[in-house]
């Protein structure tokens, strides 16, 4: 991926950008005005990461969808079909086996794998899920570039150790664990507990901040005019 120079964050907010340009069929151009609202971040923002990628757009007409489109895709990798291996097919691992996101956005499930015997030999979209024995075989035969992890968490470092050996350097990780991976591999993390905890934070403080307002409306400010005692 040519992501050299570009920074980490920005990296983070070009597949919204893309996502949303997606959508955009039969749209020539798109101002950076409404690009910035689709996608939840500024103006200022959004010029400022496509600007990383050399796209600086017309001034008065906007960016061009197909082009900047293009651009985006050959820096996030979507212009190429990545196979992904998926290590846990319990209930995440069969809902993310079934998402068609991946298969939209240039990602290609090509190996299931599991340890559970009531499992191996099932088939989720024509593939069989694989006995967790035989996973460096997976990796081997498919070509794999991309391990997603959906083990419990007790499994995942062992999981994580062998996809590196097989070859791995990209690891999607959805234990409730942190792994520990050599230098040059690159694992994301994605804690779906985690995440619900930060919304319910928002939500604490915002129902605290109703209280407040209520109370303040409750207590009658003290009259400026106080008459003889």
């Amino acid at each position: 991926m040519a992501t050299k120079g570009i920074p980490e964050a920005t990296i983070a907010r070009l597949p919204v950008y893309l996502r949303v340009l997606n959508t955009l069929d039969g749209l020539d151009t798109i101002s950076s005005g409404a690009l910035a609202e689709a996608a939840g971040v500024s103006p200022a923002q959004l010029r400022k990461d496509l600007s990383a990628l050399g796209s600086y757009g017309t001034r008065g007409v906007g960016y061009e969808v197909a082009y900047l489109r293009f651009q985006i895709g050959r820096v996030v990798g979507s212009t190429h079909e990545w196979p992904v291996v998926l290590v846990g097919i319990g209930n995440l691992g069969t809902a993310l086996a079934n998402y068609s996101g991946f298969y939209s956005r240039g990602f290609r499930v090509v190996g299931l794998v599991d340890p559970s015997a009531a499992l191996v030999g099932l088939r989720i979209h024509g593939l069989a899920i694989t006995d967790l024995a035989d996973l460096e075989q997976v990796v081997a035969d498919t070509g794999a570039v991309i391990g997603v992890i959906a083990t419990p968490a007790e499994a995942a470092q062992s999981v994580a150790d062998r996809l590196v050996a097989a070859g791995i350097t990209s690891i999607l990780n959805f234990a409730a664990s942190v792994l520990a991976v050599p230098e040059g591999v690159q694992v994301r993390k994605v804690d779906l507990g985690q995440e619900l905890q930060i919304l319910a934070y928002h939500e604490h403080r915002r129902a605290a901040g109703q209280t407040i307002d209520q109370a303040r409306v409750l207590v009658a400010p003290e009259s400026k005019e106080q008459g003889p005692r």
